[in-house]
């Protein structure tokens, strides 16, 4: 069977038409027709082989929303006509010691949905049945996409943490991961607090759940929350006062990193010992973590704001994305003919 998808050649160009055979199915894999698909920056650092991994001709697109067409023969989990999503993961070894304990994100030997393989942006895709995400019933399709990257980017960290509803904690950045973590933790019971370099922003911040807005273009405004977070959730992808944001934290709270900020190039050591503080990161979360996140977002409600193209317009919503005023995700619907 031939795919039809949308392909680039070589890093940074624009993305053409691109026809190609689909390889047969594994036994364990299923086959979804996509009805809808995200634009994450990550699918923009792959196009332009930014981390060096890049094979071209490459299909980008990894929140990946669909029915299902096909079902491997050992597959029991999933059948024909349901709805589900598929996120950054396409496959996993299931016996290493990360699978083996839960960590199936984290295998070392597993296969990523848009790094070696052809993604989402195209009208049919497959993989591994435990990354294929049932979708609860009556969730609105259209939104769901991006949930597969950045809203589990941003929810692991949250339930991996053990934050508690009468925890205060803050998110730095308001773009495509940080409005959800805003919705994620007001949701949750947190006390919230948006950081943001963006003063502009702040009513749709608050309006996403931010209880407080600190505009960090005052050079002062971390001095006076000294102490104060359970955990401070770092979304955005520059270097920041690191110092600043870990004396905001409470003894024993965390910073926790999901933007790729890239090297911190000040940091000192002692407030972390003396207030026994922490810095750490996380990628996407395993099969049932997503579930759960799914679960969450649907009982309450929760949804990314988007703005929709038709997957043959693919250029211009790539243009959107780099331009930086996209609120806040972009997601492609298939109109394949």
């Amino acid at each position: 069977m031939r795919i039809r998808a949308f392909a680039a050649n070589h890093a940074g160009e624009k993305l053409n038409y691109f026809e190609y055979n689909r390889d047969s199915l594994n036994n364990d894999e299923i086959e979804i027709d996509v009805q809808y698909c995200g634009i994450c920056h990550s699918d923009l650092h792959m196009l332009n082989n930014d981390w060096k991994i890049t094979q071209y001709p490459f299909v980008p697109g990894h929140e990946i929303i669909g029915k299902i067409s096909l079902v491997g023969s050992h597959v029991r989990n999933l059948h024909v006509g349901q709805s589900v999503g598929i996120g950054w993961k396409s496959r996993s070894c299931l016996t290493c010691e990360q699978c083996m304990t839960g960590y199936h994100n984290r295998c070392l030997f597993g296969e990523d949905v848009i790094v070696g393989r052809y993604g989402g942006f195209a009208d049919k895709v497959h993989c591994q049945d435990i990354w294929a995400i049932p979708l609860p019933k009556n969730m609105n399709l259209k939104t769901a996409g991006p949930l597969f990257c950045g809203g589990i980017t941003v929810f692991t960290p949250i339930y991996q943490n053990n934050i508690k509803a009468t925890d205060h904690v803050g998110v730095i950045g308001i773009g495509g991961l940080g409005h959800m973590a805003l919705k994620f933790l007001k949701s949750w019971g947190c006390e919230v607090t948006a950081f943001s370099t963006s003063p502009e922003k702040e009513k749709e911040a608050r309006e996403f759940g931010a209880h407080h807005f600190v505009n960090t273009t005052d050079s002062d405004s971390l001095k006076s929350l000294e102490n104060r977070f359970n955990m401070i959730l770092v979304t955005s992808n520059v270097d920041l006062d690191w110092n600043g944001y870990v004396n905001a934290l409470k003894p024993g709270g965390n910073l926790h990193i999901v933007g790729a900020a890239g090297a911190m190039k000040t940091l000192d050591v002692f407030p972390l010992i003396s207030g026994q503080k922490s810095i750490s990161g996380s990628p996407i979360g395993n099969p049932s973590m997503i579930s759960k996140m799914l679960e969450f977002c649907y009982r309450h409600n929760i949804e990314p704001m988007i703005e929709e193209y038709p997957m043959s317009e693919i250029n211009q919503a790539f243009d959107r994305l780099k331009s930086g005023k996209a609120r806040y995700r972009i997601v492609l619907n298939n109109d394949f003919k």
